[in-house]
């Protein structure tokens, strides 16, 4: 039998400011846009600020209201990646088999290691302890046979829960969950569910496997393997590499200032170019996510003439999809992505026929990479970002702008 653990950490954004800021410990908190603009939100509150009713996406006025002595603090994404990089390096400790799934969760196969970390829960605890200590970070754990059951049961305790979810608990815990509670049902899967009676995984378990696939297509096969507790792909690390890299900011408040959104832009694609760099990728493809202010979402793409990894060329293209396909409304998300990759020898001589300077801007990608893993993300910074004012930015608190 599989041993596979999700490690889920609790309310990240704002654990995060408590394990640096000792002033913000069992406070209410909330990481938020700046509290002076109406539009602000919510983008993630602590346990403390929660016990009053505030929510991720809820106005500012709204979380003051419910809570008068809330604490607002801007977002600092540098901070969050720092620490995501720290937790997957924690995680590696106890096995290799770690797949990252979020900037905040991931999965872990520790099959085979009783014999140095005990039992599953066992192992598990130590899991959760370590991570505490070393972070100062709270985390859930889901363990079960597969990564499906694994990841719902992370969520069933919360927060420093640990809950054990097997493939014979299937009827008994996992049938009575709402059926969002399932991976891969978002709010218009559930919709579609709900207008056909279904509104538990065990509703969606005792629906003809016929009913889902004429309904679903492909998605219904899945959708009925997974109310029935199946999932059979293995704990594959950084295998979402092996297909794409993106990542994407909820932004604190609208954002209406074209330079502004470049910035953030910039921001995405430093992480994500870093990320495909440190795993032998170049990419063909770029995309770009937009939502606006009432989350109205648009996703463009387009295929490069040459494959590429620099972060000038990856930035380029996606700002020619920005200047294309922003029509001037207020954005709330910012996404950027690359795909059709192609593994590339980066210590393979160039030709005399590249184009030099193409050439000159991928060995020096390539070496910024190399000083950053050695000295830190903050020992070198694009001069564009050197002089900004992040007082209204949705970059706030980032003084030392380096993605990864």
């Amino acid at each position: 039998m599989r041993n596979v653990l999700h490690v889920d950490m609790n309310a990240f954004y704002a654990s995060c400011e408590q394990s640096i800021n000792p002033k913000y410990t069992a406070r209410p908190l909330a990481v938020a846009g700046n509290p002076e603009m109406r539009h602000g939100i919510v983008l993630t509150a602590s346990y403390d600020a929660r016990k009053f009713g505030v929510k991720t996406g809820m106005p500012l006025w709204q979380a003051k209201k419910l809570c008068p002595e809330i604490i607002f603090t801007p977002p600092d994404y540098e901070l969050y990646m720092h620490m995501s990089h720290k937790i997957m390096e924690t995680l590696s400790y106890y096995s290799p088999l770690v797949e990252q799934f979020s900037i905040d969760e991931a999965w872990i196969d520790i099959t085979g290691t009783e014999h140095l970390w005990g039992p599953p829960v066992q192992a598990a605890r130590r899991i959760q302890e370590k991570v505490d200590k070393k972070l100062n970070l709270p985390c859930s754990v889901g363990l079960s046979d597969n990564k499906l059951l694994a990841k719902i049961a992370s969520d069933i305790k919360k927060p420093r829960g640990i809950t054990e979810l097997r493939t014979d608990d299937v009827e008994s815990m996992l049938w009575p969950l709402p059926v969002d509670s399932m991976l891969g049902i978002g709010k218009s899967t559930k919709g579609s569910l709900n207008q056909c009676g279904i509104y538990t995984i065990g509703d969606l378990a005792r629906t003809p496997y016929k009913f889902l696939i004429n309904m679903f297509g492909k998605n219904g096969h899945y959708l009925y393997m997974f109310a029935h507790g199946v999932d059979k792909t293995p704990v594959r690390p950084n295998y979402e590499n092996t297909k794409s890299f993106g990542n994407s900011i909820t932004l604190p408040y609208d954002y209406k200032d074209r330079d502004e959104i470049k910035k953030v832009i910039l921001f995405l694609t430093e992480e994500v170019c870093s990320r495909m760099r440190k795993k032998g990728f170049k990419a063909g493809r770029v995309g770009l996510t937009l939502k606006d202010h009432m989350f109205s979402r648009e996703n463009h793409s387009k295929v490069l003439q040459t494959y590429c990894y620099s972060t000038e060329d990856i930035y380029n293209a996606i700002l020619e999809l920005f200047a294309r396909f922003w029509k001037n409304e207020s954005i709330r998300l910012v996404g950027v992505s690359v795909s059709k990759l192609e593994l590339y020898d980066y210590a393979t001589q160039l030709s005399f026929l590249d184009n030099v300077g193409r050439a000159k801007k991928e060995k020096a990608n390539i070496a910024i990479d190399k000083i950053r893993n050695k000295y830190g993300m903050d020992a070198i910074k694009r001069a564009s970002l050197l002089n900004t004012d992040f007082k209204n930015s949705p970059l706030t608190g980032m003084k030392n702008f380096d993605p990864r």
